[in-house]
Formats: C-alpha cells, sequence, structure tokens
C-alpha cells in the first residue's frame, strides 16, 4: 500500500469520517488525503492527510488528485430545505463533473461516486426497487433527488471518456460516529430531548453508516465498472424507530402519530417555526414523501452478490446510534 494513495472528498461528513475510520483500521491511513473545505467536521480527530481543496474549484482537485488511484467521491449537499434548491443543485452536480474531469486528467485509476437511493425514481412503490429502475428527472421531483441523478450522469459521461468508476445507492443512513448530526440523528437527539410533539406515520429503509463505508471499500476492489449497486438495510416506520429509542434512552415517543397527508398540510407552518428558531427544518415536503410510502421494498440482491454487502439489523444500529451520542457528549447537552 505505500505508493498507493487514496483521496476522499467528503471526508468531514456522516460517511466519510466513518470511511477515513476504517482507512485507518486498515493501516491505509499514511497514504489518504482528505479534502478540506471549510472544516473537518466528523473527521477532526483523525489522522490523515488533509488538503485544501473545493469541488468547485477545479484546479484544487488537480492538484488533490494528482498522483491518486483511488478517489472517494462523498462530497455533497445534503438537504431537504426547498430554500437551497440553486446550492443543491451547484454542488452535487457542477461538483461532480468536476471530480470526474479532475479524476481523468489525473489518470485516476479508479473512482467510486456515492450518490444516493433519491436518485432512482421510487414509484411505483409496491414494486421491488432495483438498480435497473429509472433515474428521477422532471421538475416533479426534489432538487436534491434531481442532483443526486444528474451527478451520476456526469459519472456515466466520465466512463464514456474511459473513467473507470462504480457508484453506490445508499437508502436512509443512520448509525454511530453522527458528529454534526444528520437529519436523522437530529431525530433521535429530539426524541431523547422530548422535542417532538408528535410522529409523523410512514417509515423507510435504513442503512447502518458503517456497512455503507465497508462497501465503499468493497466497490473499491470488486466493483465493476459503471454499474451501481443499491446499498439497502431495512424498512422501520419512524414509530419503531421511537420505540428502539426509548429502549435506549427511557423517554417515551410522542403520543401522538399524524398521517403524512395532515403533516403535509402542517409542514410549511413548522418550516417557518424551525427557521425562526434557527433549527434545521425537519419535516419538509421532500422528507415527508421519503416517509410517505416508498422504501418498503429495497434490493441490495446485488450488492450482497457482488461486493459481500452484509447490513445489520436496524435495532443494533439504533443503540450504537445512542451509545455513541452518550459517550460523545451530545445527549447530555440536548434540551438544556
Amino acid at each position: 500500500w505505500h505508493f498507493y494513495v487514496i483521496v476522499v472528498t467528503g471526508g468531514s461528513g456522516f460517511i466519510g469520517s466513518v470511511l477515513l475510520r476504517k482507512l485507518i483500521e486498515s493501516e491505509r491511513s499514511g497514504n489518504v488525503r482528505a479534502l478540506l473545505h471549510t472544516h473537518r467536521g466528523n473527521a477532526k480527530d483523525l489522522d490523515v492527510e488533509w488538503v485544501s481543496g473545493d469541488i468547485l474549484d477545479r484546479p484544487s482537485l488537480v492538484e488533490a488528485f494528482t498522483g491518486a488511484q483511488t478517489v472517494f467521491h462523498l462530497a455533497a449537499r445534503v438537504s431537504l430545505d426547498p430554500n437551497e434548491s440553486d446550492q443543491i443543485r451547484t454542488t452535487n452536480v457542477l461538483g461532480t463533473r468536476n471530480v470526474v474531469n479532475a479524476a481523468l486528467e489525473c489518470g485516476v485509476k479508479r473512482l467510486v461516486h456515492v450518490s444516493s437511493i433519491h436518485a432512482l425514481n421510487a414509484r411505483p412503490f409496491e414494486e421491488t426497487l432495483d438498480e435497473h429502475r429509472d433515474r428521477v428527472s422532471g421538475d416533479e421531483h426534489h432538487a436534491y433527488d434531481l442532483s443526486k441523478a444528474r451527478a451520476e450522469a456526469e459519472v456515466k459521461l466520465g466512463i464514456a471518456k474511459g473513467l473507470d468508476a462504480v457508484v453506490l445507492n445508499p437508502t436512509g443512513v443512520i448509525g454511530p460516529f453522527d458528529g454534526e448530526p444528520s437529519y436523522m440523528g437530529q431525530f433521535f437527539l429530539d426524541l431523547a430531548a422530548r422535542r417532538l410533539p408528535a410522529l409523523i406515520s410512514g417509515g423507510y429503509d435504513w442503512v447502518d453508516v458503517r456497512d455503507v463505508a465497508d462497501a465503499i471499500l468493497a466497490a473499491q476492489e470488486r466493483g465493476k465498472i459503471g454499474e451501481s449497486y443499491i446499498l439497502s438495510g431495512g424498512w422501520f416506520s419512524l414509530a419503531g424507530l421511537a420505540r428502539l429509542a426509548m429502549e435506549e434512552t427511557g423517554v417515551a415517543p410522542p403520543l401522538l402519530t399524524i398521517p403524512t397527508g395532515l403533516a403535509r398540510l402542517w409542514s410549511p407552518f413548522q418550516m417557518r417555526l424551525d427557521r425562526l428558531k434557527g433549527r434545521r427544518p425537519l419535516f419538509t415536503s421532500a422528507s415527508l414523501d421519503v416517509v410517505g410510502g416508498a422504501g418498503r421494498s429495497i434490493s441490495s440482491s446485488k450488492a450482497r452478490r457482488q461486493l459481500g454487502f452484509a447490513p445489520r439489523t436496524v435495532t443494533e444500529s439504533v443503540r450504537d446510534t445512542f451509545n455513541w451520542f452518550r459517550e460523545s457528549g451530545m445527549l447530555e447537552t440536548q434540551g438544556k
């Protein structure tokens, strides 16, 4: 591994920081460069080579990718806020185009692009969703979903020019090391702090961040050029997650569960309230669409066969999430 250089974009984020930890555990950290945009976030304690760069600044990527054999591209703007549509598009589409072109220019041997299940059309809900499903297109889809689909199209263009690239599509990611926190991390912390007046009916497919990171490493070794791999764990309702959270915290979930249709009517007002309080809106039209019917049958059989993907249970993920929140002091600070 001595001369094998790996670059990670988005290393400060939730999945990226866990990937960096796994690279360190596998003793590859001496050869890992992590792109430093604004801060080290979840990876601030990790001993890797940080190089200043921005996926919207192609020359900085060329500098970072020079001499690299593998690039793991995780940097993205993850947002369910309709007010951020322009930033989402720019970061996720133009940023990926820059990564692809810089990788081509630097002769990178393999690009592993971490996309999202939301790049795929969730409908029809009643049919099992697998890699054959069309990518989303059209203005009826949310900005984040469209941006991830268009980013994948940029990767495909790179492949047509000779780039060796693989795409991964994780479902709803949960688990420990969620320091910023993610939307779902905030959901769990809000439950523990009794900040949620009600739950929303519905649920989704959840996958553990550590299993996603393992699949990213497996894709580097075993993924087939041009292929995409869905990384799904298991479907769980929000009420079910709240019950698992109660087992870890002793805090009973809210008594009230609101149907998603009703929540959709209320969501514009809730978003305004959240913004007034300086909080990131949790229940937006996009997040309600996610839990409102999709995700009951998402197949990861291709990733299991070709990458050895073996996701742990949602129960284990929730338990480890709260253990990590406790150890990191994040539970104690909630609600005070």
